[in-house]
């Protein structure tokens, strides 16, 4: 059962689809939702070194400058949320904290049973536009409970395609989901392995998850597809279902470890353009 939900704000379009997502599913379970916006005054100071006393004097200044354009931009996220739980009538609450992001929201993670974060965060308000290409990855691999990756568009949760390699990454996805069940329990389940030798062993794993998933009131169907491209095959098996959200494992040691945060992580993040549902 989810009762609380985290939302790490940023000023991306994304923060507003994960609001809404984050909305549609305090609602199925009456849970409470809060908004998270950090000031990172690291990277201010970082960003704003001076060298000699003149350079010192403009360096303080600028840092003067960012931390209050920060602040101000920590408010407006925080209002921009508060007016979409309270026109939602969600039980809410929210934080402006200081540090490091990615500290601050695997720390609140702590006490919370889901994370809502965009799929492109930036969360370094004073410069809107420095990318934080490290933040998804750290907070999915870091946290203790399953994350939401979210994209610029919103679209219904009808059918789930989950990337199973047997990894323990993904048996937690599987299992998490099974548990939460965050879009209801009426979505299509679409299971999917790859392999590249034997298909026995691959329809053995899909067999077992998919009785274990029966046991949870969770109907699912499987497919073995046979490829040493695991990302291209599922990708391409997920437009086939026609498939609204991919699950898969953040550490998984198999082929889906090149799709979640390996080495093909950013392509993976980019060509997708569905919602991830991860755990690590």
């Amino acid at each position: 059962m989810i009762k609380k939900i985290l939302v790490a704000l940023d000023a991306d379009s994304d923060t507003a689809v994960a609001i809404r997502y984050a909305t549609e599913i305090a609602k199925r379970f009456d849970a409470s939702v809060t908004g998270l916006a950090v000031v990172d005054l690291g990277s201010i100071k970082s960003g704003s070194k001076g060298g000699g006393i003149g350079s010192f004097y403009y360096a303080e200044k600028l840092r003067e400058k960012l931390t209050t354009e920060t602040r101000v931009k920590a408010r407006e996220l925080i209002q921009t949320f508060e007016s979409a739980v309270v026109d939602a009538g969600i039980e809410h609450v929210e934080m402006v904290q200081e540090g490091v992001p990615v500290q601050r929201i695997v720390e609140d993670m702590k006490y919370h049973d889901l994370l809502l974060i965009g799929r492109d965060p930036h969360l370094f308000y004073g410069h809107p536009k420095k990318e934080t290409p490290d933040t998804l990855a750290s907070v999915v691999k870091a946290t203790v409970a399953p994350s939401i990756v979210v994209s610029d568009s919103y679209t219904t949760i009808r059918r789930l395609v989950v990337a199973y390699d047997g990894s323990l990454a993904s048996a937690r996805t599987v299992r998490d989901y099974a548990h939460l069940k965050p879009f209801g329990p009426d979505v299509a389940v679409h299971l999917v392995n790859v392999y590249e030798k034997d298909s026995s062993e691959s329809e053995l794993m899909l067999s077992l998850l998919k009785e274990y998933l029966a046991a949870h009131g969770v109907e699912a169907t499987a497919a073995s597809l046979k490829s040493n491209d695991a990302r291209t095959a599922i990708l391409d098996y997920s437009r086939d279902v026609d498939a609204d959200m991919l699950a898969i494992g953040s550490h998984s040691v198999s082929g889906i470890k090149r799709i979640a945060f390996g080495s093909i992580t950013e392509k993976l993040l980019k060509e997708c353009p569905l919602p991830l549902f991860l755990n690590q």
